[in-house]
């Protein structure tokens, strides 16, 4: 019996520790269950962390190109700079991982950055922060800088890689190539110009990869699965590097002794519709947005009355319909239509005048006389014919925020105004197109800016090319009007728009502005002048077309930009009517000095009696202007960019104002202009260290 009752004893005791461990881990378990925190690791975190998940790998955007595969922009390696401030990082204090003596480092990096003692300080004295960032200035860190930074040899600070869009050029074409931004993704996404119409395209298709993390966050083991990104595609444009830098170099020209609300100058080819150069004021830098205050492109956004480069269309409207008689005279000065008089630009007119004259007088009378005659032969024709040649509707070139334009030609007022200009509203773009059809025998061309894109295959993709858009105007029509272009030039009252080296045919434009309240703004300055012209006169091979808003200098001040402008095209095409005049044997053609030494290249064209002008300490050539296959005069500067960014200022004393340009727009260097001529002053030291972030101003003096 004794036995029976110890075994029951035993039973009774191992119940009891089973139940004990039973009400001890129901208790556990539903402490844990209940607790987020448990042992130091968040559960809640860790269930959440410990899962697959699907990480986005981003495409290498694509790069745009100019004509002649000159990079304008593409991805660069950037850096963000960061300091560890948390004292855990350290594990060994004759190593530390983490900022100690945060004034010096606050001082060594205000220094190399150019950023305020105080601010850098507050930002490492931040409490309870593992790591911290330094704004706006501690971001897109290049290359350079971060070599520079890593030589302080700072203990905590490191930097977060990433990429950044780099525009090789500048300034230039800013409102065609536009520009593109990180996103808070980290995705690089166009947000003007041509970055903007072909994001798409240029983003490429970004790939994935699945994996397991564990709670930190870290993959453990092999990725599930992964799709390699596809990059995207690179786009080469029309422009030609080298003319858009001749546009710029004129808007720069205008703006060193003019004042003026805006300009845009554009060279479109005239046998193809291609679009060569683009070049407006006020511009912007698409590396840092500075300047940028308007996002309209002016080349396809800007419209306005054209003022009388119409009359080469009203002209030919005219003559198309048959009541156009050249040798026909009328009484110039004044013309009453519908109540109101419309008057010649200098109200007396030149007495009784033929047609021809008219056009190269630039007559508002014979303007109005003629659209008169159109409107009694059949209504709406004048409109109908601006209409066949885009005016009103949008030509559709591969640029974002293209606008149509106005029409109004409902009234016999309307009718008469409209045929000099006034009263409608057109755009640079459509101006362009439907000067094509003066190149191309009455034909009109579709203009356009894409050459090719090129797949990440490096197949074609897309190929632009010429495009018909059916003849509008018969050959004995352009015929005529050419020669009352070139009337205008040589024997009417434009002679100022006289190249020396070609032959310019063209016409001129003087726009009243309209006021907001009604009418138009008075005095002296608020105009819209513009021109319209091609050359050779004999074989057109560019059309141009250039506008100024309020321009203090007259057109006398375009004239002398866009002149000049169209010798250096000129001469770069080959196509001057002067050659007899050139020593044939002065002129040199360069070659790709791209990864040559720098020393021999630089004795090369001393053999060849040109002046290379080396820029940085490197010994490898990265870059060179002019480019290669340039044809150049004998004794001019060729600049030699070499493959180090410690730029020391030379002595520029007489250089042009497109030299310095150039030399500017190879290093990423402001300038500013002030006076006429050549190189007189500038603020920088020569000899010492350029400092990107300081502006080269220049005094210029005519010789």
């Amino acid at each position: 019996m004794k036995k029976k009752k110890s075994r029951v004893r035993i039973n009774k005791l191992f119940v009891g520790i089973f139940f004990f461990m039973f009400l001890c881990a129901i208790t556990k378990l539903s402490y844990v269950a209940l607790s987020p925190n448990v042992d130091g690791l968040d559960l809640t975190s860790f269930a959440e962390n410990r899962n697959t998940t699907i990480q986005t790998l981003y495409a290498s955007r694509g790069n745009i190109y100019d004509v002649n595969g000159e990079v304008l922009a593409k991805n660069v390696n950037s850096y963000t700079l960061i300091a560890y401030l948390s004292e855990s990082r350290t594990t060994d204090l004759n190593n530390p991982k983490h900022v100690v003596n945060k004034e010096a480092t606050a001082q060594a990096l205000s220094e190399v950055l150019d950023m305020d003692y105080d601010y850098v300080l507050s930002r490492l004295n931040v409490e309870g922060a593992y790591q911290v960032e330094f704004g706006v200035q501690g971001r897109d860190l290049s290359e350079n800088k971060k070599a520079e930074i890593e030589a302080l040899d700072l203990d905590g600070i490191g930097f977060i890689s990433g990429t950044k869009r780099y525009y090789k050029q500048g300034r230039a074409a800013s409102y065609i190539i536009g520009y593109a931004r990180t996103n808070e993704a980290g995705e690089i996404v166009g947000e003007m110009g041509i970055e903007s119409y072909y994001n798409d395209e240029l983003k490429g298709k970004d790939g994935e990869t699945m994996y397991q993390k564990d709670a930190y966050g870290y993959q453990m083991g092999e990725a599930y699965y992964t799709i390699d990104p596809v990059s995207g595609s690179n786009i080469y444009l029309t422009l030609d590097s080298q003319i858009q830098l001749i546009l710029e170099d004129a808007i720069n020209k205008l703006e060193e002794n003019n004042k003026f609300a805006w300009a845009t100058f554009t060279v479109m080819n005239a046998n193809t519709g291609a679009i060569v150069g683009s070049a407006s004021s006020p511009d912007f830098n698409p590396n840092t947005l500075e300047g940028l205050t308007n996002y309209v492109n002016p080349l396809v956004g800007y419209t306005y009355e054209p003022g009388s480069t119409m009359k080469i269309f009203s002209w030919l409207a005219a003559m198309e319909n048959g009541v156009y008689d050249g040798k026909e005279e009328f009484m110039s000065g004044s013309i009453e239509v519908a109540g109101a008089k419309i008057y010649d630009f200098n109200n007396a007119g030149w007495g009784k005048i033929n047609y021809d004259t008219g056009f190269a007088y630039s007559s508002n009378v014979g303007a109005t006389n003629l659209a008169l005659k159109l409107e009694a032969k059949e209504k709406g024709l004048l409109k109908e014919f601006y209409e066949s040649l885009g005016f009103g509707s949008k030509t559709e070139i591969e640029l974002p925020g293209e606008e149509s334009g106005v029409l109004r030609l409902t009234y016999e007022s309307e009718i008469a105004t409209a045929s000099f200009g006034q009263g409608i509203t057109t755009t640079p773009i459509q101006t362009l197109q439907a000067l094509s059809i003066l190149t191309n025998d009455g034909v009109m061309l579709k203009p356009y800016i894409v050459d090719k894109i090129i797949g990440e295959d490096g197949k074609i993709t897309y190929e632009g090319k010429r495009k018909e858009l059916g003849r509008k105007v018969s050959s004995e029509s352009i015929k005529k009007m050419r020669e009352l272009m070139y009337d205008v030039v040589y024997n009417g009252l434009s002679t100022i728009w006289q190249p020396e080296n070609v032959t310019l045919a063209g016409k001129t434009g003087t726009a009243q502005i309209a006021s907001p309240t009604g009418g138009y703004l008075t005095g002296s300055t608020n105009y819209i002048r513009s021109f319209a012209g091609i050359f050779p006169y004999e074989d057109p091979e560019y059309i141009i077309y250039v506008s100024v808003k309020q321009i203090d200098g007259g057109a006398s001040a375009v004239a002398r930009v866009v002149t000049d402008a169209v010798e250096s095209i000129a001469n770069y095409a080959n196509i001057t009517n002067t050659k007899s005049d050139v020593d044939l044997s002065k002129i040199i053609e360069l070659s790709n000095y791209m990864s040559s030494d720098v020393e021999a290249t630089i004795n090369e064209l001393k053999k060849l009696n040109l002046v290379g002008i080396k820029i940085g300490n490197g010994n490898i050539i990265i870059n060179q202007y002019p480019l290669k296959n340039t044809k150049v005069l004998a004794g001019s500067k060729v600049f030699i960019l070499t493959n180090n960014e410690e730029y020391t200022m030379p002595n520029i004393t007489g250089w042009s104002s497109s030299e310095v340009m150039s030399f500017c727009n190879l290093i990423g260097l402001k300038f500013k202009f002030t006076g006429y001529g050549v190189v007189k002053s500038f603020n920088l030291p020569v000899g010492e260290m350029i400092d990107l972030s300081k502006t080269l101003e220049i005094t210029l003096e005519v010789e």
